[in-house]
């Protein structure tokens, strides 16, 4: 039978096996002189060929607790008490005892007079060696060193761990999964000139000066299937961004969009936002400079104006401050999308509406905060309306998202009453994260807008909820047109939450 073509780096795999009989990916890698890797991708061209055996080996890779990593400093705490009675000459129990835990103390003090280098009489400790003892503990260093298991050591190292394992805190286990590769039954004699060097191109050069002829080529297996060229990818964010869309529209939801450019007026008054709210200063709002975007519908502008000096006819007593105009008319990068669905709900009165944009914040960029994100904000109107509904809303948004655990808890936010933030729980972080503020408009919102029933909202930034979904720890990474970003990362479809 025909042995199968054979890439360079499964020759190289092949070498290695043939001397070592068998090993981990790492192992097998070192023995080649390829790096993990590329063994990797040798392992699974030769398991595809039948060449190889894969197994999967358990091991339990070893780390010093609290309590070791002392004894790797300090010494066991026999060690401390022999030595410390050797330093003194004689000591009694009480004075001893006050250098550990009683429960340490009694143990040590045992395991010491056992070893013979103390003894005891009556209530005194007395030396039986004369030389300090050394405190350096070889296998504590060798763990110490990181990437033991179990299987590295010999059996005077198992004897010594299986007596360090029974003292609390000192060794700390992890069971581990490794390949363990060896080569299939009946191979070996296929592998015949696997030293031979063989070329994998036919150059241009090789064709004009005649060097092709004395060419040993690689064969071809042409019933390969051909590694998948990705030419362009679409972002992760962008893929997340169309993927949340498709569930609001699944959901009934219309798309709203709007202007990235607002007016105060409707970024903040609109929302019963005060105008002395810290939010609106400089450092939290982006203002554009010269620019005034005056509301021209003169009743509404009336009816935000007495709801925020007086409550108007909502019930509430407002803000109590004589209300600005000009400050309303102040343009703004618009610091939420809360903005446009609010827009469309005064126009249309009823409907689920959501929009999906960038908004703005003037702060400082860090590992988890942007100037610049994306955000859902989402509002349900002309429908029965309570905060178990609304939580049943995202319990299903989630659910879709992959997310099958999810928690509320109440909150505060100045246009909404109940209010409420909802959690989700990552098994890929073994964690609650938060993800979304919600709750039902307050009637100062709603009222002005003419709207007489309640109003459900919710809104969420979008680069947080992508840094849990494709495994990112710096938000700002989304941005930095990293090519090993955008090359690797695994489409959604494919994510683990």
């Amino acid at each position: 039978m025909e042995r199968a073509p054979l890439h360079p780096l499964e020759k190289r795999l092949l070498k290695a096996l043939l001397e070592k009989g068998g090993g981990s990916v790492e192992q097998l890698a070192s023995a080649a002189g390829i790096n993990n890797d590329q063994a990797r991708r040798a392992i699974e061209w030769l398991r595809a060929k039948g060449m190889i055996k894969v197994e999967e080996k358990k091991e339990r890779l070893l780390k010093l607790g609290e309590n070791g990593k002392m004894a790797l400093l300090y010494g066991l705490p026999e060690q401390r008490i022999a030595n410390l009675v050797i330093e003194n000459g004689k000591m009694s129990l009480q004075e001893i005892g006050r250098s550990m835990e009683e429960n340490e103390f009694r143990a040590a003090l045992g395991r010491a007079v056992k070893n013979g280098w103390i003894k005891i009489e009556g209530s005194s400790v007395i030396p039986k060696i004369k030389e300090k003892l050394r405190i350096a503990n070889p296998l504590l260093e060798k763990i110490s060193q990181g990437s033991i298991t179990e299987s590295q050591l010999d059996k005077s190292e198992l004897e010594m761990l299986k007596e360090l394992s029974r003292r609390p805190g000192y060794i700390e286990y992890r069971d581990l999964t490794e390949l363990y590769v060896t080569l299939a039954e009946g191979i070996q004699g296929n592998l015949q000139n696997l030293n031979v060097d063989e070329s994998t191109v036919l150059t241009s050069e090789m064709i004009s000066t005649g060097k092709w002829k004395g060419v040993i080529f690689s064969s071809l297996d042409i019933s390969s299937p051909a590694p998948p060229v990705f030419a362009s990818r679409i972002h992760p964010l962008s893929e997340l961004i169309d993927y949340i869309r498709e569930i609001m529209i699944s959901m009934g939801f219309e798309e709203a969009e709007g202007q990235i450019i607002r007016s105060s007026f409707w970024n903040f008054d609109v929302l019963f936002t005060p105008q002395d709210h810290p939010a609106r200063d400089m450092h939290d709002t982006f203002y554009v400079e010269g620019l005034k975007l005056e509301e021209k519908d003169k009743q509404l502008v009336d009816k935000v104006k007495e709801t925020h000096q007086n409550g108007w006819i909502t019930g509430s007593l407002g803000w109590g401050y004589n209300w600005n105009a000009e400050m309303a008319w102040n343009a703004v990068l618009r610091t939420h999308t809360t903005t446009i669905t609010v827009e469309k709900l005064y126009k249309e009165k009823t409907g689920r509406i959501f929009t999906v944009g960038r908004v703005f914040r003037n702060e400082k960029p860090d590992f988890k905060h942007l100037v610049e994100l994306h955000q859902l904000d989402a509002v349900v109107a002309g429908e029965e309306v309570s905060i178990s509904r609304l939580m049943g809303y995202l319990t299903t948004f989630y659910s879709k998202l992959g997310f099958k655990r999810v928690k509320f808890w109440p909150t505060f936010f100045p246009y909404t009453e109940p209010s409420m933030q909802s959690m989700i729980y990552s098994e890929k972080l073994n964690d609650w994260i938060e993800l979304c503020g919600m709750g039902i408009f307050r009637p100062e919102v709603t009222k002005p807008l003419g709207i007489d029933e309640p109003v459900m909202a919710w809104g969420m930034g979008l680069e947080r909820l992508a840094m849990l979904i494709y495994d990112i720890d710096d938000i700002r990474e989304l941005y930095e047109n990293k090519l090993s970003l955008l090359r690797n990362y695994r489409p959604y479809s494919l994510v683990t939450i």
